[in-house]
């Protein structure tokens, strides 16, 4: 089944911001081609390890001058610090490159990713792995798509053989726990995978590469279009109070496994005692 004919009952309004969606995030992945191109001038945000690129401000800028041209009521709300304020009731939430890191180590897993709100609830999300270009979109109650790919979580009721995704903190004291969360859970599951960035890894739950992802100290941009994405691919996603940190603990798997990764998260310390 094709992505039109995935999204053909959805309203034509959901559809044209679905496109211009899509259209951000290849526009944002060609820059992130591009920026390999020539030598990156690097800054850090909250730590040593928290870089910013003039890669992830160029995709930022360009996505907030289409924005502002062609969705003037809109907001914004983007990593590196645009915001514009809206009345229409839509908001866009931009991560315009997932994984820097990844980004300027060469290493191929970063991401565009671009969520729509609509009244305060997530209705459209586009990711773009830029480095093989796969584009991953979904409409609320229309389905979630990679290619002409409809997506479908892994079904797996069995933690013992579940591969599991999950990320770390920019804060180093934060990385010991969460490695302790590992740690704890590493012989209950089939194994651990740390892709380095939050909007891929939950596409993986979404295209059943994976079986299971959390982790805490995320923003809305990391995991809002993510998140849609994964959830329209019949994944549960919850947003949950983490043990410790600043953010939510996103937590991603099958609604078959999701009530034994829970229970197992919160015996490994990473979620706050129900």
């Amino acid at each position: 089944m094709s992505d039109l004919e995935t999204f053909a009952a959805a309203p034509p309004d959901l559809r044209e911001l679905l496109a211009l969606a899509s259209d951000l995030a290849l526009e944002a992945g060609r820059i992130h081609a591009e920026g390999r191109r020539r030598a990156l001038t690097l800054e850090t945000k909250s730590s040593p390890t928290d870089v910013v690129s003039q890669v992830d401000r160029e995709a930022e800028q360009l996505i907030m001058r289409r924005l502002s041209t062609e969705r003037p009521r809109d907001a914004l709300l983007a990593e590196e610090g645009s915001l514009l304020t809206g009345e229409s009731g839509v908001r866009w939430i931009v991560d315009p490159l997932d994984g820097t890191t990844n980004y300027v180590y060469g290493y191929p897993a970063y991401a565009a990713s671009i969520a729509v709100e609509v009244d305060g609830i997530v209705t459209v999300g586009a990711v773009l792995d830029s480095a093989s270009g796969r584009l991953y979109r979904a409409i609320a109650g229309h389905g979630a798509v990679c290619g002409e790919r409809r997506l479908r979580a892994r079904r797996s009721a069995d933690l013992s053989t579940a591969l599991v995704a999950t990320g770390f903190s920019y804060d180093a004291a934060q990385r010991e726990r969460q490695g302790a969360v590992v740690a704890a859970a590493l012989g209950r599951i089939r194994d651990i995978r740390r892709g380095g960035t939050a909007a891929l890894d939950l596409c993986r739950v979404a295209a059943g590469e994976v079986d299971a992802y959390w982790e805490l100290d995320l923003s809305p941009w990391d995991y809002a279009a993510g998140t849609l994405i994964a959830r329209e691919a019949g994944a549960a996603v919850e947003h949950l109070q983490a043990s410790h940190g600043r953010g939510p603990a996103v937590v991603a798997a099958h609604p078959a496994l999701m009530p034994a990764f829970l229970a197992l998260l919160e015996e490994a310390g990473a979620l706050r005692h129900s």
